[in-house]
C-alpha cells in the first residue's frame, strides 16, 4: 500500500473529537498500526519492552485525537497501536462534563465481559501529554492512572500473548449508571448527551435542549462543565466503577510474566 492510502485522511481517520466533540470517540482504527505523523502504517511488532502500555476506551483510540494531543507539544515520535481483545473491561460513561463538549469514557469493571480495545504503547514524551490531557497530575484532574495487572483484567494480544497487565486512567468523578446502580455503557456522543438532556430538567437549564447546544455550551464555559459535573452527583446519577481500589496500586510489572515494563511517571 502506497503512504498516499496510508494518510489519516485516506483511512477515514483524521478527525479529532476534540475538534468535532458530538463524534466523539471518534473513529478507531480496524487493525493494529504504528501511528507515524499523520500516516498508520503495519506495525513490526505487537509488544514494546521501551515503551508503556496504556488501554484507550474512548478517544486515545482514536488517531485523529492522539495526532491532535500531540500537535501540541510538537511530538512527532511514532506511537504504536495494538488491537486487542480485553476481559474483565467494559467502556464506561464518565461522570463529568469535559470542557472538550462532550462527556468521556471511563473503564469499569465487568468480570467476564471481553471486548476489542487498544492498548497504546507510549514513550516517556507521549506519556507525559496524555497524562496531562486527563489531568492526573492535577489535584482536581478528572482521572487517575493506575495499574491493571493480569490477576485482574486479561490483555490478549493478536498473536494470542498476554499481557502482564496495562495502564488505564479511571475518572476521579465515578461513572453514570444504568437506573439500577450498574455502570451503564457509552452509546456514542450524541445519543448520549440527548438522553441526558432528556431526563434531567437541571441539565436542560444549564446546557440547552439538544446534544449540539449542549456541546457548544460546554466548550465556552469551564465553570458550566464544573456545575454540569455536579448535576450528576446531586441528581444521583453516579456510580462506582469498580476500579477504584487500584488508584494506590501501580505496579509495573508483574512476577513471572516474562515481560519486564516500564515504571509509571508521576
Amino acid at each position: 500500500m502506497r503512504d498516499a492510502d496510508r494518510t489519516l485522511r485516506a483511512l477515514g481517520l483524521a478527525e479529532a473529537p476534540r475538534e468535532h466533540p458530538l463524534r466523539y470517540p471518534g473513529v478507531w482504527p480496524r487493525e493494529s498500526g504504528l501511528l507515524d505523523g499523520d500516516l498508520l502504517r503495519p506495525l513490526d511488532r505487537l509488544v514494546h519492552e521501551d515503551r508503556v502500555p496504556v488501554l484507550a476506551v474512548g478517544s486515545n483510540a482514536s488517531p485523529g485525537q492522539l495526532r491532535h494531543k500531540m500537535d501540541r507539544f510538537g511530538i512527532s515520535s511514532p506511537l504504536p497501536m495494538v488491537r486487542t481483545r480485553v476481559t474483565g473491561v467494559d467502556v464506561g460513561v464518565s461522570a463529568h462534563v469535559s470542557r472538550m463538549g462532550y462527556v468521556s469514557a471511563s473503564p469499569v469493571e465487568a468480570p467476564g465481559t471481553v471486548r476489542e480495545l487498544f492498548v497504546i504503547w507510549l514513550d516517556a514524551e507521549q506519556l507525559a501529554v496524555i497524562d496531562a490531557s486527563e489531568g492526573v497530575l492535577l489535584p482536581d484532574g478528572n482521572y487517575d492512572r493506575v495499574w491493571l495487572s493480569s490477576a485482574d483484567v486479561r490483555i490478549e494480544l493478536p498473536d494470542g500473548t498476554a499481557l502482564p497487565g496495562t495502564h488505564a486512567y479511571v475518572n476521579r468523578h465515578g461513572v453514570l449508571h444504568d437506573g439500577t446502580r450498574a455502570p451503564r455503557g457509552h452509546p456514542g456522543q450524541r445519543p448520549l448527551l440527548t438522553e441526558l438532556l432528556l431526563n434531567s430538567r437541571a441539565l436542560r437549564e444549564l446546557f440547552g435542549v439538544s446534544a449540539e447546544q449542549f456541546s457548544a455550551r460546554a466548550r465556552a464555559d469551564p465553570a458550566l462543565c464544573a456545575r454540569g459535573t455536579r448535576v450528576f452527583a446531586e441528581e444521583r446519577l453516579v456510580t462506582a466503577s469498580g476500579l477504584e481500589r487500584h488508584v494506590r496500586s501501580r505496579r509495573t510489572d508483574s512476577p513471572g510474566a516474562g515481560l519486564s515494563l516500564p515504571p509509571p511517571l508521576t
